[in-house]
Formats: structure tokens, C-alpha cells, sequence
């Protein structure tokens, strides 16, 4: 029998998804959080459909070894392509961050034109494009590979000429579009988000999955009831299957806070 006492299994193909973790701090602190980073396999933007679902049911079944009363999926290529695959292969709530996302969207756009990035596999699977086509014919929308973001995120690159120069030959033909809303369909790309913001001028919203998947998930686990009661601030435990150059300092910017201690993890 699932506790409201258990904590929330969360992970991703890297560090990115502690953006996500983030906003579940903040909208549900007393939660307890465990969290794997499938570092040693990075990006799965790059990987097969079939690689992408096998690593993801793997971490997720280890969350599940950790007691995780939920899974949160806090990769836009897992969420994807292994999602519905996860969750046929587990019994406890499962969550990904394409859905909250293009909801936000939805709702926050003017003029009906949405612009999506992010990496080549999501891109490819079409996985925005359906939930889009489900919104009406009132919306029209456009994506846009932009693979080098998460290279530069990960080599610590999140502001300067280099970042600038990327940011205008992957943006300009969504400027041309004339789109008034842009996702931010990979978790690595809040920490672009000011050079994109640039790019792209103030008419621009830009929305990403961390704040709606919170939401979604605090609406989930008081479905369920199984939100925490108690008083003090839960724990954050952090597992990685590899160490990458400077992954501390970079999970620190994904967070927002200094993360105590990491945890080398075979999954």
C-alpha cells in the first residue's frame, strides 16, 4: 500500500530535470524527493525510441526501489517516447512534462501561435505536434530542433557571445512566424532563458514545463491523497550514474541551491 509518506521519485537523462525538482520544492516543500540523473547516458535526445524506453523504465524501477509513491518523468525525449510505456509497466501515478506544458501554452497565447524547442528526438516524435493538434484549430504552431542548447547548458555555457550566436540561427524562423508564445521543450533550456528571451523580444512568453508539471503533480497527489502532512521541509536525495566535468556546479544552477551530497548509482 502506496504512503502519502513516501517521497516522489523524479528523473531524467541528466541534471536538467532538477529545474523541475525545483519548482516541486517550492510549490510542495514538505515532500521528500529522490532523484536520478541517467548521466551516463546523456543526452537521449540522440538515442533510439527503444534505448530511450528501456533506460526509462530502468529509472524508473529504480525510483520505485526507493519507495516513490509517484514518478515524474522531468525529460521532454522520455516523456516522448516512454512515457505511455513507463506507466503500462508500473502501478503507481506516472507524469511527464509535455502535457502541463502545452496546456500553459494553450491558455497563455494571444494570437494562437506557438512556437516549440527542443532536441532533435523530441522534435521527431511528434509528441508536441499531437497534444497541439488536440487544442483546436485556433492554434497554429512550429518546432524547432536546437540541439546545441543542451551542449552548451551542460559545458556550463548559459550566457556570452557563443551561446548569443546559437540562440539567433535556431530562433530567427520562429521570429519570422510571428508567434507570441515559445516552449521550452527540454529542462535544460530555463537556463537559457535569458538569452532566448533576447532573441526573441518582451511580446514573447516563454513556457516551460517545471511550474505546470508541479502543479499537475500537487493536483495528482491530492487526488490520490497522498500529500505529505508533515511540518518540516522534506529531503532531497540525488543519484547519478556517472560524474560528469562540472556536474556539480551545474545541477547547483538547475536547483537553485547548493545540493548537499550525490550518490553514484548503477541503473
Amino acid at each position: 500500500m502506496v504512503s502519502s509518506k513516501q517521497p516522489i521519485g523524479v528523473f531524467d537523462s541528466g541534471l536538467g530535470g532538477l529545474t523541475v525538482v525545483k519548482q516541486i520544492r517550492r510549490l510542495l516543500p514538505a515532500e521528500d524527493i529522490v532523484y536520478i540523473g541517467d548521466l551516463a547516458y546523456l543526452p537521449y535526445g540522440n538515442k533510439s525510441q527503444q534505448q530511450i524506453k528501456e533506460r526509462s523504465l530502468k529509472c524508473a524501477r529504480f525510483l520505485l526501489g526507493k519507495k516513490a509513491k509517484a514518478i515524474v518523468i522531468a525529460c521532454n525525449s522520455a516523456s516522448a517516447y516512454a512515457y505511455s510505456y513507463v506507466d503500462k509497466h508500473v502501478k503507481e501515478p506516472v507524469l511527464n512534462v509535455i502535457d502541463a506544458v502545452v496546456e500553459d501554452a494553450v491558455r497563455f497565447t494571444r494570437n494562437g501561435r506557438i512556437g516549440v524547442i527542443a532536441t532533435q528526438a523530441t522534435v521527431q516524435s511528434s509528441s508536441y505536434e499531437k497534444k497541439l493538434l488536440k487544442a483546436g484549430d485556433k492554434i497554429s504552431f512550429f518546432l524547432r530542433a536546437c540541439p546545441l542548447f543542451v551542449s552548451l547548458v551542460e559545458e556550463g555555457e548559459i550566457q556570452g557571445s557563443i551561446v548569443e550566436q546559437v540562440a539567433t540561427k535556431y530562433l530567427a524562423a520562429l521570429k519570422k512566424k510571428k508567434i507570441d508564445t515559445l516552449i521550452l521543450g527540454c529542462t535544460h533550456y530555463p537556463l537559457l532563458r535569458n538569452v532566448i528571451q533576447q532573441e526573441m523580444g518582451t511580446r514573447v512568453a516563454l513556457v516551460d514545463s517545471a511550474e505546470p508539471t508541479a502543479f499537475k503533480l500537487k493536483k495528482l497527489l491530492f487526488k490520490e491523497n497522498l500529500l505529505s502532512s508533515r511540518k518540516e521541509k522534506g529531503s532531497l536525495k540525488v543519484f547519478v550514474t556517472d560524474q560528469g566535468r562540472n556536474f556539480v556546479k551545474i545541477a547547483n544552477k538547475f536547483l537553485g541551491e547548493e545540493i548537499q551530497s550525490f550518490n553514484l548509482s548503477r541503473v
